[in-house]
Formats: structure tokens, sequence, C-alpha cells
């Protein structure tokens, strides 16, 4: 089936509205009953008491539609694994809201990262003492994002198409050689000559990140070049192919690196092979991506309620909260109190008395706000664990980002139409259509790490980690701007 009049009609459509978004509408039960028999819901201005059981709701406005307790009760619970043979959008469902969220970036038949995402390719590196100031590269950088975009669409024309760029192409080659330098510096010190130097990249796009980096190991070292195992851990079968492709090409075009690398075309979270020896595993721009449960609290109560998404036989989205949290989510919240002895932001932070003073404020909310765990993350440093024990990580993401939804550590939503970046109010849209990613509290995830691993670690900010590693002067503008430091001031590092 083509989908891309179904994606042109679905834009139309959503910029014909409006509001901010099409396809949620929110229901949200603050209090499904725990035991096996359920008793109807009621809308109730009244407070919850959730001590009690029963159905407590925040009245809806008028504008929102019936309620879908009787579907919730009868719908049965789906996983993103089980929907991963699935070739059409699920209807008549339910499913937590990190498999929502998972379905619909990796889903193989719609998911974003499986059929929409493309990778912006610059084509020839930037030449950044060339430029006069960093006004001079938005400059440059839009005139090639606008070449690259005509040139696809003289191929096959896509208003919806999703572009987006990683600083490993913006930046191409310094700031793949900065993480170079910090590995080659690190397998000397740790397990030079005793052990080869393997690397695990997971979610390697377009590749030019491993030829980048094992351009440099080759140019500054030949014997650890020799030792040297590059191994890409790839989800997406798109990507993979494109990885490959590359490597197959001749050896001036593939930089004569096919023997060092194998490419694995599978998620991290399906991993089964225990690997003993040392090694490198990277993550960057990478967990930004990985799905999260959304908690919301009683104040009076401070009990935790986890979301669930209902998916009716129309397509459309209801939001429901209920006190049974799954054992990942409840795990998650567990390790998280045990490992994080320091304040963090969390939607409990007032005190209970000033939370009951703002309870009985007329129109109050009877849940807290959002807060988004990651609790796939926590599943991903599991995996570290039990299957890569003598393992370093280096990791790079953003720790906070603009224009997110409601709540705490809340994801953007966002997609392109008529080459414009869109971003909406809610997750629960057009699965496969919007990118969905999140900060990541570098501090909480720290300790949850250690935690799980027993290993030490060091966060630095994007910038100091460049300059420690990287050749910053050849990014450096004629003035002293340096984009690469500047553009990514959101973003942190953690190493091993």
């Amino acid at each position: 089936m083509d989908i891309k009049p179904c994606a042109s009609r679905f834009f139309r459509q959503f910029y014909a509205l409006s509001t901010c978004y099409k396809a949620h509408r929110s229901s949200t039960s603050s209090n499904l009953v725990q035991s096996s028999r359920r008793s109807a819901g009621t809308y109730s201005r009244n407070r919850p008491d959730l001590r009690k059981g029963g159905l407590a709701w925040k009245k809806r406005p008028a504008i929102l539609p019936e309620d879908r307790l009787a579907e919730y009760r009868h719908y049965d619970m789906v996983t993103a694994d089980e929907l991963r043979t699935k070739r059409r959008r699920p209807k008549r469902t339910k499913m937590l809201m990190r498999d929502f969220i998972d379905d619909s970036l990796y889903n193989p038949s719609y998911g974003y990262f499986s059929k929409e995402a493309v990778i912006f390719n610059p084509g020839e590196a930037f030449h950044f003492q060339d430029l006069k100031d960093e006004t001079d590269f938005h400059k440059e950088l839009g005139e090639r994002y606008t070449t690259f975009e005509d040139e696809l669409d003289v191929k096959e024309f896509n208003d919806s198409r999703q572009l987006w760029h990683t600083p490993t192409e913006l930046f191409r080659p310094h700031y793949a050689e900065s993480m170079a330098r910090y590995l080659i510096s690190n397998y000397k010190l740790s397990s030079f000559p005793y052990h080869d130097l393997i690397i695990y990249e997971m979610g390697a796009g377009n590749g030019t990140f491993m030829v980048n980096v094992l351009d440099y190991i080759r140019a500054m070292d030949s014997e650890v070049y020799a030792r040297t195992k590059y191994r890409i851990i790839e989800i997406s079968t798109q990507l993979a192919g494109l990885q490959t492709n590359r490597l197959a090409l001749p050896a001036a075009d593939s930089h004569g690196h096919a023997s060092k690398v194998e490419i694995i075309n599978k998620s991290i979270f399906s991993w089964d092979t225990y690997v003993s020896s040392p090694c490198f595993f990277l993550a960057l721009e990478v967990i930004d991506n990985f799905a999260h449960d959304v908690i919301r609290y009683s104040p009076a109560t401070e009990q935790a309620l986890q979301g669930t998404v209902l998916i009716d036989n129309q397509g459309e989205f209801y939001e429901f909260y209920a006190p049974e949290l799954d054992p990942v989510a409840a795990r998650f919240l567990r390790v998280r109190d045990a490992a994080c002895n320091f304040p963090f932001t969390h939607p409990l932070r007032w005190s209970r008395m000033m939370r009951g003073m703002r309870a009985n404020l007329p129109f109050a909310p009877n849940l807290s706000e959002p807060e988004w765990i990651p609790t796939k993350l926590m599943q991903f440093f599991d995996t570290l664990q039990r299957y890569f024990p003598a393992h370093k990580l280096l990791l790079a993401d953003f720790h906070t980002l603009p224009d997110s939804v409601q709540g705490i550590n809340a994801p953007v939503v966002q997609t392109r139409y008529q080459r414009q970046t869109v971003a909406v109010s809610t997750p629960l849209v057009q699965q496969g259509y919007f990118d969905i990613f999140f900060p990541t509290d570098f501090e909480v995830m720290e300790g949850i790490y250690r935690a799980i691993t027993g290993k030490l670690t060091k966060v630095f900010t994007h910038e100091d980690f460049m300059n420690r590693w990287a050749d910053v002067e050849r990014t450096s503008t004629q003035n002293g701007d340096n984009p690469m430091l500047s553009w990514y001031q959101n973003a942190s590092v953690m190493t091993t």
C-alpha cells in the first residue's frame, strides 16, 4: 500500500485544524478499581479518594466525547513486541504509554525510524576556518539543506519528509575524531596490548561516525587499528542496509574498513549474546528516543498511577491512569529511590500542606502533572550489565529540550510538513509520522546506571568534553565563534 497519499491527506487535515493537534482526545481516569470486578465509572466534581477504591474522575469539558471505560475494561492489553509483526496500526486495544511510543517509533511496518526518517548529509565537510562567523555557518547550512532536499524531491516528491541532522554529519570529521581520541587513550590505558579494541555503536545512522572513527584510528595508530573491531547494533532495517551498502562500495569509497565492521540488525533490547571481552559501548543521541512510561500521583495520598493508552475502533486515542503499576515501572521507582540520595525534580516536590491547599482551589486537577520515567533506559542498563559486563560506556544526549509536552522530563513531539518543523502538545498522534524524543536527567541516570552496573561514571557538559578531546581550532570561525561548541549547549556526555 502506498502511504504517501495517505500521509498528504493526513497533514492537510492536520493543518486545517485550529488546534495544534488532531488525534488526541484525553480521557483521564484517576483510579481504576484494583479488584477483579470493576464498578462503572462516573464523573465527579470532587477530588478522588483513592483509599476507597471506585472511580474518581476530573470532569472533562463538554466538547470531549463520551467516556470509554467499557472499552477499557473489554479491550486486551498488548505490547510493542506483540505488534512488531503487524502491518497495520492497531485498533480496539490498549497498551502502556511506553509500548505506544515504542510502537510509534520502531514498528517495522509503520514506525517513524522504519519508514519516514532521513538523515541529512551536507556533502563536503564544512571548512569552518573559511567562514566569517556562526551566522555564515547558519547561512551555508540552510543552503545545503535546501539543495539536499531539492535533490531528494527530484527522485520522489514528499511534502512530509522527516529530515533531521546529527552532530556527526554537521561537524564531520571533527566530532567523531574527538570520540576516537577518547577511545584510543582509554583503550591504551586499560586494555592494550592484552585485548582487542572492540567498539559497539548503537544506532549508527548513515555510518558516517563509524567511518570517521576508523579513519582516525588508522591514521593515528596503525597498531591499534590492526586490533580494532567495530560492531554496529542497528534496529532499523533501512539504516542497516544503508550502512551495509556503504561498506560494500569499492575500497576508495568505503575507506577500506569493510573487514573491520560487523553490522547486526536487531534491537539492543533483543540482545542475547554474552560478550566477555572488554569493549566500548557507544550510545550517541540514541537514548532520547527510548520509550518512557508516564506516571501521575494523587496529591492527597501520593499514590502513583501509570498511564495507559486506549485505541478505539476508529483509531482515536484516549489516556487512562490506573494505580496498578506494571513490574518495570514499579522497579524503576524503587531503583531511583534507592540510588538517588539527592533531591531531584518530582511532581510531589511541594509539601503535603501546600499540595492540600492547591487541591482545594476551584477547578484544581485531581492528579499531579505527568512525570515521564525512562523505563527503557533502565532496561538498556540491564542489558549492558547482563551481556556486556566488561563494557565502558560512552553516552551523549540532551539534558534539556525546548517545546516539550506537559510534564517533568516530558518529550518533544514533532514532525515536518512542507519543510517546516511542527511541534505538537501530545505523544498521542498518528504512529510513525512524528518523532518523539526525551531529555535525560543525567544526574538521575548516573545514579541508576551505577546502581545496576556497579561502575563508576563521570558526566561532562558537551562543551567540556569537546574542549578536552576535540581539535576545537578546526571548528572555529574567523571571528572565534565555534558552532560545534555552541550548538549543543543543551547536551551532556557520560563516560564509564
